[in-house]
């Protein structure tokens, strides 16, 4: 059963892009708390797909606020690239149904709703990075002085208005992946699938995308990201949504999600030159990482204590760590296994 713990923050996405939208949403939710399917920007309910003998997924249910911010985890073979495809239209699910602001996935209304942006670099590397932007411009519909302005403003946002000329093929992988993020806002979508937007990029590219994405949600387009960087489902999320054996096995924002797996416990970890044969009450020796270990409640108050104890017994130390529960944590509570297999 999944942890059904829904982010507080949605309501407030929802205030933030309705403001922004020129006017105040006028649908309530659900008896249960959870948006109705209309609210949704995203609504993906009781979704099946089986290939042959395997149960890719298995009644997914989620949604996705108007201006909130979504990250889908889960481990190889969970089924988050099936369920991406069908989001996007490339799957046709078995059973269940998926709309975008109310509309069918397969509804044309639906095509311009949705930006997407694939982990592949799907750009043309013979073509200019503003002839890439014209092409995609144009399957999306834009025309005339409109397209060419929009093509103008993106270059400006991706910091590539100087290269505008040059052939896509000649850029480092960070360059890319911000002319493949702009190939798929170009027709100013209200949600914006990203799949593994980061991968193969060095941390200064990272950080500029991230920008980027900041301005887009900002500006109250939704965002759906899926990545193997917990970190950075961590910093850029609302809520998180992780999908295990193709099913959504937990839900709900970081703290809530702590709460209801690992507890928000921290650990302590003290590395001695000597270990004391005694310890005090509550710490272990970790053989395998060589730290004298355990839980500690408030810091404060604890740790002074159990320092001093440990060297009264004999410990001479030599440092000291704290570590609070994080995603990662969650990540292998729910799963048993590291994100990567």
């Amino acid at each position: 059963m999944a942890i059904d713990a829904v982010s507080a923050n949605s309501s407030v996405a929802r205030e933030r892009s309705a403001i922004g939208a020129g006017g105040p949403l006028a649908v309530a939710g659900s008896a249960d708390g959870k948006p109705e399917a209309a609210e949704c920007a995203l609504h993906v309910d009781g979704v099946e797909r089986r290939f042959g003998r395997q149960q890719a997924l298995r009644g997914v249910s989620l949604h996705v606020c108007a201006g909130e911010r979504v990250a889908l985890l889960g481990p190889n073979g969970a089924g988050k690239t099936t369920l991406v495809r069908s989001i996007c239209g490339r799957v046709r699910p078995d059973a269940g149904r998926i709309l975008l602001f109310g509309h069918s996935v397969r509804d044309p209304k639906a095509k311009h709703l949705l930006g997407v942006v694939p982990q592949e670099i799907a750009v043309y590397p013979d073509l200019s990075a503003r002839e890439n932007l014209r092409v995609f411009g144009r399957l999306h519909g834009l025309r005339g002085p409109q397209l060419q302005q929009r093509v103008e403003q993106l270059l400006e946002w991706i910091g590539l208005a100087d290269r505008a000329q040059q052939l896509v093929g000649t850029f480092s992988g960070g360059m890319k992946r911000r002319v493949n993020i702009a190939c798929g806002v170009l027709h100013r979508p209200r949600i914006l699938l990203l799949d593994e937007p980061t991968v193969g990029v060095d941390p200064q590219s990272r950080q500029r995308i991230f920008e980027m994405l900041d301005q887009l949600w900002a500006e109250g387009t939704a965002l759906v990201l899926t990545t193997h960087h917990l970190e950075e489902a961590e910093a850029h999320s609302d809520r998180i949504v992780i999908i295990d054996h193709g099913q959504v096995i937990a839900e709900g924002t970081l703290e809530q999600l702590i709460q209801a797996t690992v507890g928000p416990q921290k650990q302590l970890a003290v590395r001695l030159k000597e270990v004391p044969l005694n310890l005090p009450s509550g710490l272990r020796w970790d053989s395998k990482q060589q730290w004298v270990v355990g839980p500690i409640d408030d810091v404060a108050g604890q740790l002074p204590l159990l320092l001093q104890r440990l060297e009264q017994l004999g410990g001479q130390i030599e440092d000291v760590q704290l570590f609070a529960p994080n995603l990662h944590h969650v990540f292998l509570n729910l799963t048993g296994r590291e994100l990567r297999e």
